[in-house]
């Protein structure tokens, strides 16, 4: 089973589009597949409740809310057996202890960013703090970045290309700026599930998400060796 987080201090960015496409696209694809919600705004689970019956099913934890009496913590996370993909939403503004806690339970971070000068410095601080406190290199938790939102030939998207690039951590997919999300989110539906026409180029981002996904874990850049050299000295 692969563990994926979906993280961001950053509200806004997108955090829930990315888990609940991806959570929709591996299930379309007839893989066993688990979504974790930890936000209390509870929006990945009310995605999962729109989802139709006729769908491919995802396996929902409401991993916010504490268990019901006589439930252990442990029954209420449980996934079934054949679950391929695990992927967990977060919320906005995580405390230390709780990205250390993401970070040990995950093998990959996805990082979802939005072509803006705030979010761009969110991120920055965001990712050192996945490195510093969440010790990512120690618990071999392999970083990923999905920009959201993006418009091409655009000054702001030009501006996180170079901030990206700086980073060294590797940009996955690229999400269009296109209402074709929204109208998905409303559905219970992942983006390569509408009719629309327009809607199916998209699947492509995330057919190439999953096989990054399948094919990455584990491994540093020379970005984040320096800042955990830069914070040992």
């Amino acid at each position: 089973m692969l563990k994926i987080s979906v993280m961001n201090a950053k509200g806004g960015c997108g955090k829930t589009t990315v888990a609940t496409n991806l959570a929709s696209y591996c299930a379309s694809r007839g893989y066993g597949t688990a979504l974790f919600d930890y936000d209390r705004q509870a929006s990945s689970m009310r995605w999962l409740k729109a989802r139709p019956s006729s769908r491919p099913p995802i396996h929902g934890v409401a991993a916010f809310e504490l268990p019901r009496p006589g439930v252990t913590r442990a029954w209420q996370m449980r996934v079934p057996q054949d679950t391929r993909y695990m992927i967990t939403d977060t919320p906005a503004g995580c405390a230390m202890v709780d990205i250390e806690d993401r970070v040990a339970e995950a093998d990959v971070i996805i990082i979802p960013v939005l072509p803006s000068s705030i979010d761009i410095h969110s991120t920055a601080d965001f990712i050192r703090d996945l490195l510093l406190v969440g010790k990512a290199r120690i618990h071999n938790t392999r970083l990923a970045i999905v920009t959201n939102r993006t418009r091409i030939h655009t000054r702001a998207v030009e501006k996180l290309e170079r901030f990206l690039n700086k980073l060294e951590i590797p940009v996955i997919a690229r999400i269009r700026d296109t209402q074709h999300y929204v109208s998905a989110a409303e559905q219970g539906l992942g983006i390569h599930e509408l009719n629309e026409r327009d809607a199916q180029k998209d699947a492509e981002t995330w057919a190439e998400l999953l096989d990054w996904l399948d094919n990455n874990r584990g491994g540093f850049t020379d970005f984040e060796y320096a800042l955990l050299q830069d914070q040992s000295a």
